[in-house]
């Protein structure tokens, strides 16, 4: 079977799709993988045919457009358009190249799914992130104001699908590319019980579990309570790591901090606080016992695997809809200030108070009970039999 597989430039979606994709190049299968130069090698490493992206004006990769897409839905609308057609000509040259028996692509790469519409080839949807419907849309928080933006550009949307038609992609209008129905073959990366709204999902939805990196380099536990700090790559907020070193650096906890290239910040760190510019993830959320988070559904998800309470400081309206489920489910606590107080006081209840512990290992137990990569690999060849 042929798979030609599109994905977004950003590790969070990247990332959970590799163990599936070797995986399936291990079965036999071969994956054209459709993606940015940054990624090449881990996509070549998965056993993968690593197609780039980066010589065409994709414009989803420039950092000021990619902070105004949440704040301006047309603009979002033009930009995917503008993208999608920088891509057309090439893509349809490797479709007719390389003649895949379907397309799978991340579900907000939307440019695969429209040239799946176009060349009419089954397509699978690759969801990193919560699977989303109208139902499990409303942990979005959409509010009425950005409602109303939307409704008044339309206009705008309306001349983006007008581009779309005019070259050859069957779209009625923007439901038909941002939204996926029950009758979408969709792999999601998480358990029916982490997901919200669950029930409201077909069987055409494999909830699989999250992927799980093996332990590479394993991690030292120090004291009897360990805790990890990571906010991704993206979030540099100085006092907020200034007052977890100043709150926590009182404690007999050993605390791990990752937090990217500006480990030079910060002077006085007290001895129980180690600062890395990066850790081995899994490593470390094997010996925590707390861990504050972003939210970033990986991030979130790895901590989960472990059985590691989270206390929840979400940045994005996609990490405020993880946080609220992990705190529906009680395997986590927000935070509710970055001021010092709040930070040890949430550490320390997450630590001691057990029922965060228990609802993490009930989560853990569903992502270790969902079906996984094989489940994964044998709806894809199940979907594709017509």
């Amino acid at each position: 079977m042929k798979i030609a597989w599109f994905c977004i430039p950003a590790h969070g979606h990247t990332n959970p799709t590799l163990g599936l994709v070797r995986a399936l190049t291990d079965a036999g299968h071969f994956v054209y993988y459709f993606s940015f130069e940054m990624f090449r090698e881990k996509i070549e490493n998965a056993g993968a045919v690593f197609i780039p992206c980066d010589a065409y004006d994709f414009e989803m990769e420039d950092k000021e457009n990619a902070d105004r897409v949440s704040k301006d839905p047309a603009f979002a609308i033009e930009l995917l358009v503008s993208s999608t057609l920088a891509l057309d000509a090439m893509v349809t040259e490797k479709i007719a190249e390389l003649g895949p028996d379907v397309i799978v692509a991340d579900s907000v790469a939307y440019w695969g799914k429209l040239a799946a519409m176009k060349h009419g080839i089954p397509y699978i949807s690759s969801t990193t992130t919560f699977a989303f419907n109208r139902y499990s849309a409303g942990y979005m928080k959409r509010g009425i104001g950005e409602t109303m933006k939307m409704l008044f550009s339309m206009p705008r949307v309306n001349k983006q699908i007008r581009r779309l038609r005019e070259n050859g992609y069957p779209v009625k209008g923007i439901l038909d590319i941002i939204q996926n129905d029950n009758d979408t073959n969709t792999v999601v990366y998480t358990s029916r019980y982490f997901q919200p709204c669950a029930e409201t999902f077909s069987e055409k939805y494999h909830f699989i579990g999250p992927s799980i990196r093996p332990i590479k380099d394993p991690f030292k536990k120090r004291a009897e309570k360990t805790v990890y700090i990571s906010m991704g790559t993206i979030n540099q907020n100085r006092e907020f790591y200034r007052n977890c070193i100043n709150a926590l650096g009182k404690t007999d906890y050993q605390v791990i901090l990752s937090m990217g290239t500006n480990t030079d910040h910060f002077d006085a760190v007290p001895d129980n606080i180690e600062i890395y510019e990066s850790v081995d993830q899994m490593a470390v959320l094997k010996i925590a016992d707390a861990f504050i988070t972003h939210c970033g559904m990986n991030s979130a998800s790895e901590g989960l695997y472990f059985g590691v309470p989270l206390v929840l400081f979400p940045q994005t309206s996609e990490q405020d809809a993880v946080a609220r489920r992990v705190e529906e489910l009680g395997a986590g606590l927000r935070l509710a200030s970055i001021g010092e107080d709040d930070v040890l006081k949430a550490v320390t209840r997450v630590i001691e108070e057990k029922n965060f512990k228990k609802g993490a290992e009930k989560v853990s137990e569903s992502f270790k009970k969902s079906g996984g990569i094989q489940e994964a690999v044998a709806f894809i060849e199940k979907a594709v039999v017509r």
